[in-house]
C-alpha cells in the first residue's frame, strides 16, 4: 500500500523549478544558458522563450534540463513552461551575472551607509539592476541541489537599502557605463572562514578539512558539542537599572559617577567589569532642533545597546557592529532640557564607546555635540565563569558547509563572473590562505563548468591600531597571501589599504570597494586591456649593494607620493630579519630601497602591518600599492 501511495503521489507530480528561477531574474547574455528542474519520470516539458520553443523528457528520477540559445542583452521577456502544469516566468531581462560572495562586509546592506551615501540611495533608480539574496544556511551531509524561496530585487531607492553595497556600488558602475542589465546573487555569510565555501572535492589537497568533513558526518561526533554550545555565557542577578526604571522621566539619579563618552570603561576606573553599565546625560536643545526629523549618531558600542530620550525607547543593538545610528521622530526632542540614557551591556573585554567615531545629533543642518562629560552606574554585574575550554562549533564555519547549501544550488546558473571580499576570519591561519583562495577559485570554476571565470577579490583594507615600529602582522600576512593568488589567471585584486578604519572591521566607505572592483572587471572581464584597474604591485627587483630597486605592474601614468611627502612604510631587513624603517625614493617609475645599517638586505616589506594608515605610495590616477614582503635571493 506504501509503494502504491508514493507512486500515485510521483506520478502525479508537477514540474517544478529551482527557487533562483523566477520572476525579475537576469539570465546570462551571449552564452548557452541552462534550465532545469523536477517533474514526473519521463515526463515531457516544453519551454517557449524569446520566439522559441524548447523540449526535453524528464529522466528516470524526474530529473529535466534543457539548454536555451545564446542571446544578447535585453528584455524584459516572459517565458512558459509546460508538462502537466504549466507555468510563467515574468520580467526576465537578459545582462550580466555577477556571483558575490564573502563574509561581513560583503553582507554589510546598503541600508547600513545610507548616511554616507544618502544622494546615491535617493537615485537609485535602475530597474535593469537586480539583486538576490541568499539566505545563511548550511549542511554538513552533502550538496543541495535547491534554495528556499528567493526573490529577485529591483533597484529602486527603497529595495537598494537591502542590497549588498559593496555589490550595489559594483553593478552601478557597470551599469553607467555599459548599460547592460546586471544581475547580482549575493551568498555571503558574516564571520566565516574561506574553507566553509568551497566544495569538499575542492578541498581534497587539504588533508586536515577532509577529516574535519568527515567527522561532521557522525552524529555522535556532533552530539558531543551540544553541553558546551547550549550552555549560558554568564550567570546573571537582574538588572537593577532595568527593575527601577533608570531611562524614566520620573526617574531621579543617585549615586552616578562621572565618565567620559568616548571611551571604554576599563580604561576609567572600572576594573574587568563584564555587565550592563548605563550612562546619563541632561543636554540643551534649541527649539530650532524640535520640529524636524533627524539622527542620534552614537558611534560604535561595545558590545549591546539600547538607548532612551526622554523616557522613549529609541533604538538599540545586540552586537558591537555596526555603527549606531538611530533616527530621531519628530517630537522626541523638546526645548530645553532633555535626557538621553544608554544601557551598554558587556561580555568580553573592554566595554563601552568606540573613540574616534561620531558621538552626536543631527537634525536641520543643526549638530549638537554629545562627547565629553557622562555620568554612569553599574546596574549589573555579570558573575565570573571558569574559561570554558571545550571545543566550540559553529556549522557555518565548517569545512564545505556553506558551499553545500549556499552555492551547490546555484552552479547550474551561468554567469559572468564572481566578486568576493573576505579574510578577516582566516587572520589567524594566513599562512594556509594562499592555497585556500587557489582552491576557491579553482573549485567554483569547475563547479560552474566556465573555464578562467574572472574572480575578483578585494585585499583587506587596514583595521586595528597604529604601529610607529616595523613589526610582524598577521593580518599583513594574510594580505600577502592575496596578492600571491593573482598567480591564478583571469583574477584581479581590489587593493583596499586606505579604505579601512583602524575601530571597525566594517569600514564605512563600500562605494570605494565598489568602484574598485568594477575597475577591475573593466579590464578583466570587458577586456579594456588600456584601462588602469590597480593600484601598484611589485613585480621584479634588481640589487645593487645595499640598495634594492623594485619594479611595479599598473603604473598607470607613473608613481607618486599621495601626498607629497617622503614615502612612507618601506622597511628593511639583514639575515637576522630585524626589520628597520628604509628609505625609500621614485626614480623612473620604479622605487628605490635603503638603509645605511643594512649592508646585506634580505627582506624588503611595504606597509606591512595591521594599519599602515600612512602607507602613501600611488600611482597618478590616486589608485594605492598593495602591500608587498620581497625576499631578497
Amino acid at each position: 500500500m506504501l509503494v502504491f501511495v508514493a507512486f500515485q503521489l510521483n506520478s502525479n507530480a508537477q514540474i517544478k523549478l529551482p527557487n533562483l528561477i523566477s520572476n525579475g531574474m537576469v539570465l546570462q547574455r551571449n552564452q548557452p544558458v541552462k534550465i532545469w528542474g523536477w517533474s514526473s519520470p519521463k515526463e515531457k516539458i516544453e519551454v517557449s522563450f524569446v520566439n522559441k520553443k524548447y523540449k526535453t523528457t524528464a529522466d528516470e528520477k524526474g530529473n529535466w534540463n534543457l539548454e536555451l540559445a545564446a542571446h544578447k542583452e535585453g528584455g524584459p521577456y516572459e517565458m512558459t513552461l509546460k508538462g502537466k502544469n504549466q507555468i510563467l516566468i515574468s520580467d526576465i531581462l537578459y545582462g550580466d551575472v555577477w556571483f558575490c560572495s564573502g563574509q561581513s562586509n560583503m553582507v554589510h546592506q546598503v541600508e547600513l551607509h545610507k548616511v554616507r551615501y544618502a544622494d546615491e540611495v535617493d537615485k537609485a533608480n535602475f530597474p535593469e539592476i537586480r539583486h538576490l539574496t541568499i539566505p545563511t544556511l548550511t549542511d554538513l551531509n552533502g550538496e543541495k541541489n535547491d534554495l528556499p524561496v528567493v526573490n529577485w530585487k529591483t533597484c529602486n531607492p527603497s529595495n537598494v537599502l537591502q542590497f549588498s553595497a559593496v555589490a550595489y556600488f559594483f553593478a552601478k558602475q557597470l551599469y553607467e557605463k555599459y548599460h547592460i542589465p546586471i544581475g547580482l546573487i549575493n551568498s555571503s555569510v558574516g564571520g566565516t572562514p574561506i574553507e566553509a565555501w568551497i566544495s569538499e572535492n575542492g578541498l581534497k589537497e587539504f588533508p586536515k578539512l577532509q577529516s574535519t568533513i568527515q567527522k561532521n558526518r557522525d552524529t555522535n561526533y556532533l552530539n558531543s558539542f551540544k553541553t558546551s554550545m547550549n550552555a549560558p555565557k554568564k550567570m546573571v542577578q537582574g538588572d537593577q537599572g532595568l527593575i527601577n526604571m533608570w531611562y524614566d522621566i520620573s526617574y531621579i539619579p543617585k549615586g552616578w559617577r562621572n565618565i567620559n563618552i568616548p571611551g571604554f570603561w576599563e580604561d576609567q576606573g572600572i576594573k574587568n567589569l563584564d555587565g550592563n553599565v548605563w550612562y546619563r546625560k541632561e543636554i540643551e536643545v534649541p527649539t530650532s532642533m524640535t520640529n524636524e526629523e533627524g539622527m542620534i549618531f552614537l558611534g560604535r558600542i561595545v558590545d549591546a545597546d539600547a538607548v532612551y530620550i526622554n523616557g522613549k525607547f529609541i533604538g538599540g543593538k545586540t552586537y558591537q557592529y555596526p555603527q549606531r545610528r538611530y533616527v530621531l521622530e519628530k517630537g522626541i526632542l523638546h526645548p530645553g532640557k532633555n535626557s538621553i540614557v544608554i544601557r551598554v551591556t558587556n561580555t568580553f573585554g573592554k566595554g563601552g564607546f568606540v573613540p574616534d567615531k561620531p558621538y552626536c545629533i543631527k537634525i536641520n543642518n543643526q549638530t549638537l555635540d554629545l562627547k565629553g562629560e557622562w555620568q554612569y552606574k553599574v546596574g549589573e554585574v555579570f558573575e565570573s565563569q571558569k574559561q570554558n575550554t571545550s571545543p566550540s562549533f559553529s556549522a557555518q564555519d565548517q569545512p564545505n558547509a556553506l558551499f553545500n547549501a549556499m552555492v551547490a544550488p546555484l552552479t547550474n546558473f551561468a554567469i559572468k563572473g564572481f566578486i568576493w571580499y573576505q579574510g578577516e576570519s582566516n587572520v589567524s591561519r594566513s599562512n594556509e590562505y594562499e592555497q585556500l583562495q587557489i582552491a576557491q577559485i579553482n573549485d567554483w570554476r569547475k563547479k560552474w563548468n566556465q573555464e578562467n571565470t574572472p574572480f575578483l577579490y578585494v585585499q583587506l583594507p587596514g583595521f586595528q591600531d597604529m604601529n610607529y615600529l616595523p613589526s610582524e602582522s598577521q593580518m599583513a600576512e594574510l594580505r600577502n597571501a592575496q596578492l600571491k593568488a593573482l598567480s591564478v589567471k583571469a583574477t584581479g585584486m581590489a587593493i583596499a589599504i586606505d579604505l579601512g578604519e583602524w575601530n571597525d572591521i566594517h569600514p564605512d566607505r563600500k562605494k570605494e570597494v565598489g568602484d574598485r572592483l568594477a575597475l577591475l572587471a573593466n579590464k578583466i572581464a570587458y577586456h579594456e586591456n588600456d584601462m588602469v584597474s590597480n593600484g601598484p604591485i611589485w613585480d621584479s627587483y634588481l640589487t645593487d649593494a645595499n640598495k634594492i630597486t623594485v619594479s611595479f605592474s599598473n603604473l598607470g601614468t607613473g608613481l607618486i607620493s599621495n601626498d607629497g611627502e617622503d614615502l612612507r612604510y618601506f622597511a628593511i631587513a639583514g639575515e637576522d630579519k630585524k626589520f628597520v624603517w628604509a628609505k625609500a625614493i621614485i626614480e623612473n617609475n620604479k622605487v628605490i630601497i635603503w638603509n645605511d645599517a643594512i649592508n646585506h638586505p634580505k627582506y624588503v616589506r611595504y606597509a606591512w602591518a595591521d594599519n599602515p594608515d600612512d602607507a602613501n605610495l600611488y600611482n597618478k590616477e590616486l589608485l594605492p600599492a598593495s602591500p608587498f614582503e620581497i625576499i631578497i635571493k
